[in-house]
């Protein structure tokens, strides 16, 4: 008897293990991964080698030196680059991409509605025009200035902001990083408005090219709007009106559109890179909230377990919400 409940019990179907998203902050981009694990331990010869092995791949390059400058900001590491290869564009780069997380930490530190000293702003303003000159071609200059522009109080002279932009768009004429930045200058949260910050969106996504993540700007900013009321509701109960921000008619019509330019524009078949990932979370959970079954499923399905933390963490617990819609629309 005993043998055969060994028996019985053997020859169960073991149970399937419950998916588990990964937000693995680099996307799965393992090199990128060992760099930043060397910047920790104070080694700099492994960032320099990624970025030269980089070139001029922008989009991976923007990806890799946003997630270099976080794990530098709290270390020497990359002014001990500097200091040893002074003549390096990649380490003035980097340097002045720390400089703007540091400003924007300070800033955070500081609380909401706190003004940031005027030099340190200035100061990661210099170190992006040093770092402009000394890689040419190079659009993280712009995207670092971009970035940090939010920090100046009243915001900078529209002229001047323009012509940062214009810097960029030489460059990296489609540079998802550096227009995400901008969208959030014209929010409602810094130095714009809701309108003016959808405006830059639609008409950045209007001259996208088929294949290009930029109409996900769209999506991007229908997150902004929702978070700006939510942390204004904050204390105050539930967040009203917006049962039907994801659902709408326009939500929609502008969501399907993203998807056909951006998707539909991809080679079929073509492997997900680690830079696209982000992006492709904010296209999942607009289709995910706006009940567009079809399209969640498919941009799941490219996503795998590769979860991004933002804008799920808008909207509830993130690990939780990525898996229920994907156990609900049975993606496999």
């Amino acid at each position: 008897m005993a043998v055969r409940r060994r028996s019985a019990r053997s020859a169960r179907t073991p149970r399937p293990e419950r998916f588990v998203p990964d937000f693995d902050p680099d996307f799965g981009d393992r090199a990128l991964t060992e760099a930043r694990h060397d910047i920790v331990i104070g080694r700099w010869q492994g960032v320099r080698d990624l970025l030269a092995a980089t070139g001029e791949n922008w989009a991976r390059r923007t990806h890799r030196v946003r997630l270099l400058s976080h794990a530098a900001a709290g270390s020497s590491t990359v002014e001990t680059w500097r200091a040893a290869e002074p003549g390096n564009p990649d380490a003035a780069v980097l340097r002045a991409a720390t400089e703007v997380v540091r400003v924007f930490d300070a800033a955070i530190a500081a609380g909401r509605g706190a003004a940031v000293e005027r030099g340190r702003v200035d100061a990661a303003v210099d170190a992006c025009r040093g770092a402009a000159e000394a890689a040419p071609a190079d659009p993280m200059p712009w995207v670092s200035l971009l970035s940090v522009a939010r920090l100046y109080e009243g915001g900078v002279p529209r002229r001047e902001l323009r012509h940062w932009f214009d810097e960029l768009r030489r460059r990296d004429p489609y540079n998802t990083e550096g227009h995400i930045q901008v969208l959030r200058y014209w929010s409602a949260r810094w130095h714009g408005t809701h309108g003016s910050m959808y405006d830059f969106a639609r008409d950045a996504a209007g001259v996208a090219p088929p294949g290009s993540p930029l109409p996900v700007l769209v999506q991007v900013a229908r997150v902004e709007e929702y978070r700006y009321i939510a942390d204004g509701a904050l204390g105050r109960g539930p967040v009203r009106g917006f049962d039907q921000h994801w659902k709408h008619e326009l939500a929609v019509t502008e969501l399907r559109r993203t998807h056909a330019r951006w998707i539909g524009g991809r080679d079929p078949g073509e492997p997900v890179a680690p830079e696209e990932v982000g992006d492709l979370n904010f296209l999942a959970h607009a289709a995910c909230y706006a009940g567009q079954v079809e399209i969640a499923r498919e941009v799941l399905g490219m996503l795998g377990t590769r979860a991004a933390w933002v804008p799920w963490a808008y909207t509830g617990e993130p690990a939780e919400q990525f898996t229920r819609f994907r156990e609900g629309l049975g993606v496999e």
